[in-house]
């Protein structure tokens, strides 16, 4: 059963996917993958990250070298696929909006895994929210301030729970400590797979 909670401005709808939609997800998820690759990218420092990734939509969000940037194709070249229809029927159920996103970025976290406090910043209209969902083992998801440096709040987020940064939150400090790897038998290999929808352009 779906329960609200609202943190720090940001809305975790706990437990917004039954195990059957979760399935459905991840397997038009692996399809995204087939078409685009994940890669394991590198900041722009040249440092490696622990999470592999992918996109689908209009727009894919990639860090290289280069920095970190929102680009119409694949770095092998091929465009994005489009967003799957079971996610845009998500994203439209909890935001409310007709505007559809550009962006649905798929990070996978393996063993060990983690994203550090973060903002997302490089759209151009922060008007939009964000939208998180977490598939796989559960992730220690913390909340920060608009300001780095500030307090900050966790919460363990399991398969199947949804979060909407927008508003107060929606240039909020933010990342995953760790997974409880081996935590949920969604997907075969373990793991976490964290899919974020962004509107790119306003």
């Amino acid at each position: 059963m779906t329960n609200k909670l609202t943190i720090r401005g940001f809305d975790v709808h706990k437990g917004r996917l039954p195990v059957e939609a979760q399935e459905s997800l991840v397997a038009d998820l692996r399809a995204v993958a087939q078409a685009a690759p994940m890669r394991s990218p590198v900041t722009r420092w040249g440092k490696p990250m622990s999470v592999k990734m992918t996109s689908a939509g209009r727009l894919g969000w990639i860090s290289d070298r280069r920095g970190y940037r929102y680009e119409p194709a694949h770095p092998d070249g091929q465009a994005w696929p489009p967003i799957p229809e079971s996610v845009l029927a998500l994203w439209q159920d909890v935001t409310g909006l007709a505007r559809v996103p550009d962006c649905c970025l798929i990070n996978y976290y393996g063993e060990g895994a983690r994203m550090g406090l973060h903002q997302d910043k490089d759209e151009g209209d922060f008007d939009w929210p964000v939208v998180s969902i977490s598939l796989g083992d559960e992730g220690l998801f913390r909340m920060g301030e608009v300001e780095k440096g500030g307090s900050t709040e966790s919460l363990w987020l399991q398969s199947g729970d949804v979060v909407v940064m927008g508003g107060p939150a929606r240039l909020a400090y933010h990342g995953v400590d760790r997974i409880r790897f081996g935590s949920s038998r969604l997907l075969p290999d373990g793991g976490r797979i964290n899919v974020t929808l962004r509107v790119v352009e306003g």
